[in-house]
């Protein structure tokens, strides 16, 4: 993305004219040439494999609304290309003319997308023309999120135009701005990062990120997403070497930097990293905040269950909407484990794991997701685990985006707090409760009560009153609250949080009969009514 004066290309049409285009200073070229021979002389640890440049809309004639600034050197070995005018829902006028200029040069090519907060009227048109359900904000945020990614896709539709990857561009939009001032903001800026990237997924496009630490930050509050691969911006380079460092050190957002680029006042240059070849990266593993069971990969939460009589795991892949698609079998011989919990993304890879305990032994054992339904292999991850009668995946209980365990000591009904180290590993453990022993049932629903931090339900073995205790977001608890009663006849229930697509965590539980029960939980923190889900739950152990 080319800078002007510090600004972005696509912030710099908003302020600037064709007119004011900065012109080639003299011995830029001279400079450029010996960064690229120290690149190519640079330690084997920061080797480059190729080098490119990225264009748009300013490499357009000044009568298109550009700058007349100069396409890449026949030399470039890549060219990512700008699909907008700096803006989501706009076009780079001479996106056709560019692409003809990369084909008929024979230029691996990739593509590279805008994404904005919505404008009043953005919201008001895109609202619902994404798979999220338009009832709540968080709904609708999303969706048009999804919907700025659609328009992207038919831009690439009507040029013919099919890239290996497609990088979402983060960063300050001073023509409509991100808004940062709170943490409410910054989440609502995460939902539509969010859309975007479920949108190119259903598209069939591989995607990243495009951003820097301190934009990321102030957008998203330096949102953890290690599954999705990374293009780091060094900016004007401060030494030779920076573009080459930002391949090694750790990215924004915790992913594997695959693309390093820095700018001059005339073009914008990029190095690929660890010898990446160009191709279509993996299709990471959806975010879902707020969720700890997509486990197929398609940005819906599932439910596993255990059936109890042969030890076989189902997955009952939801379908956002509410109801099940056709339930699959991902594995035999889970009847050797007495407890089963879905705690997101422990391991740091982006895929959604189980946690599973032998009770004879002890042994605790991570079953690590591999995105598509199915698993990677397994590995213990601690011993002496069965003195504990509860386990608990709340998510990211302390704050520090990291999934977390809840463990409930069998004896004392103390809760204990194991804050996942983000690698598959611990931190040492908290004491975060007394007296939960008078609970029959904890569940942890992800953000219940859309404050933004992990709470855990738990239900009265005596009176089967459910009660929230929200989490404080930094490892305690607020004030408990009463959410229901009567909730004692129903022999299971599990939260794998949105299940109808809202955006807001909702609960199943089955009844004596095996009738699996939705209770929709509204925007508004109340209950709709319940629905029927499934039958035949009564042979079956869910994971909560």
């Amino acid at each position: 993305m080319t800078q002007y004066f510090g600004q972005t290309e696509h912030q710099a049409g908003v302020h600037k004219t064709a007119a004011s285009a900065p012109v080639l200073i003299q011995g830029v070229l001279a400079t450029l040439a010996l960064i690229l021979g120290i690149l190519v002389a640079a330690p084997p640890a920061h080797a480059a494999t190729l080098s490119g440049h990225d264009i748009s809309w300013p490499q357009c004639p000044a009568a298109a609304g550009g700058f007349d600034l100069p396409l890449p050197p026949t030399s470039t070995q890549f060219v990512v290309v700008g699909l907008t005018k700096g803006l989501p829902f706009t076009e780079n006028p001479c996106l056709g003319s560019q692409l003809t200029w990369v084909r008929t040069n024979s230029k691996p090519a990739q593509a590279y997308t805008m994404a904005a907060f919505p404008s009043a009227s953005q919201l008001l048109s895109y609202r619902s023309s994404g798979p999220w359900s338009a009832t709540t904000r968080a709904g609708q945020l999303s969706n048009v999120g999804y919907a700025q990614a659609s328009y992207a896709v038919a831009s690439l539709a009507r040029n013919n135009f099919r890239p290996a990857m497609v990088w979402i561009d983060v960063e300050p939009r001073p023509a409509q701005p991100w808004p940062t001032a709170t943490a409410a903001s910054q989440r609502e800026n995460r939902l539509v990062i969010e859309g975007l990237m479920r949108g190119l997924r259903d598209a069939g496009f591989s995607y990243g990120l495009y951003s820097f630490a301190s934009g990321w930050q102030s957008i998203t509050a330096s949102w953890r997403l290690p599954g999705v691969p990374v293009w780091a911006t060094a900016g004007r380079l401060d030494y030779p070497t920076e573009a080459q460092d930002r391949c090694v050190q750790p990215s924004f957002s915790g992913g594997k930097v695959y693309l390093s680029q820095w700018y001059d006042d005339v073009r914008d240059y990029d190095i690929t990293c660890s010898n990446y070849a160009l191709a279509a990266l993996p299709m990471p593993g959806s975010s879902l905040s707020a969720s700890t069971s997509d486990f197929n990969g398609d940005w819906n939460t599932d439910v596993l269950a255990r059936v109890a009589a042969s030890g076989q795991l189902r997955q009952y892949p939801g379908t956002g909407r509410g109801t099940f698609g056709a339930a699959a079998t991902i594995g035999n011989g889970w009847n050797g484990f007495d407890a089963l919990e879905t705690v997101g993304d422990f391991s740091g890879d982006g895929h959604a794991d189980v946690i599973a305990r032998v009770p004879a032994t002890g042994l605790l054992w991570l079953y690590r997701g591999a995105g598509n339904g199915g698993w990677l292999a397994p590995v213990v991850i601690g011993n002496g685990w069965n003195g504990f009668d509860a386990l608990v995946g709340p998510g990211d209980f302390n704050g520090d985006q990291n999934v977390d365990l809840l463990a409930r000591e069998r004896l004392t009904g103390r809760l204990w707090l194991y804050p996942g180290n983000g690698s598959g590993g611990w931190l040492p453990r908290v004491l975060v409760g007394n007296g939960w022993g008078i609970f029959n049932t904890l569940v942890g629903p992800g953000d219940f009560n859309g404050d933004g931090t992990a709470d855990v339900l738990a239900r009265d073995s005596a009176t089967g009153a459910l009660w929230l205790y929200p989490g404080s977001g930094t490892g305690g608890w607020k004030p408990q609250i009463l959410v229901g009663s009567g909730w004692n006849s129903l022999p299971a229930m599990m939260s794998p949080g949105d299940f109808n697509g809202d955006r807001t965590a909702d609960v199943l539980a089955y009844d004596s009969a095996g009738k699996l029960w939705l209770y929709p939980r509204t925007g508004n923190a109340t209950w709709g009514s319940r629905i029927q889900v499934g039958y035949g739950w009564a042979g079956l152990s869910p994971i909560f």
